[in-house]
């Protein structure tokens, strides 16, 4: 004789324990505390497969992804920079906090929205700051560490550039001004 499983409800919400909760908003206010930016996206309508994508690209750009329900969230961000992102915490919002570098995240959901384009970002905020979503093109476009540096010795590296060329230049001079009298002379010789 079968006997028949009972189906489960796998749809079904499941309620998160006191503790879980606990625990959940404790690690989201450590990554907070110490991310450098942070973007909540809109990703209603995302397949299983899409997150999971978006997942993986997340954890291969440095940036610490999280679903979590928004009163857990404004739990989380109490007391750190991104505070004043408490009161735009509405809808189902996947949370993008940059732990390397402040643009990873905006490039990630930015980079992820032009191919799906049911991620939407929602808020943005770096350093205190809350950031209009239409302005993640500006943080998307801020330098990784390797460029920021690269950059900033280009800077460095100028002025002594300049002075070498200064000090060679008068001898560069001279020697230019013996080479034209000299082909001056051959010519009229």
């Amino acid at each position: 004789m079968i006997v028949e499983q009972p189906k489960l409800n796998w749809r079904a919400k499941v309620a998160l324990s006191f503790e879980d909760k606990k625990t959940i908003v404790a690690e989201v206010s450590t990554i907070a505390a110490s991310a450098h930016s942070a973007v909540a996206a809109e990703y209603r309508g995302l397949s299983v497969e899409e997150m999971t994508d978006l997942r993986a690209k997340a954890r291969n750009e440095g940036v610490y992804l999280r679903v979590i329900k928004n009163s857990l969230t404004k739990r989380a961000i109490e007391g750190t920079d991104f505070e004043c992102m408490q009161d735009s915490l509405v809808g189902p919002l996947v949370m993008a906090f940059s732990q390397e570098d402040p643009g990873a995240a905006a490039r990630l959901v930015k980079d992820f929205s032009e191919e799906h384009d049911k991620l939407i970002a929602k808020v943005l905020a770096v350093g205190g700051e809350l950031l209009d979503a239409g302005e993640i093109d500006r943080l998307a476009k801020l330098p990784n560490r390797e460029q920021a540096l690269s950059l900033l010795m280009a800077v460095m590296k100028a002025p002594i550039e300049k002075f070498v060329r200064t000090l060679n230049e008068p001898h560069a001079k001279m020697v230019r001004t013996v080479a034209a009298i000299r082909d001056q002379k051959q010519a009229s010789a």
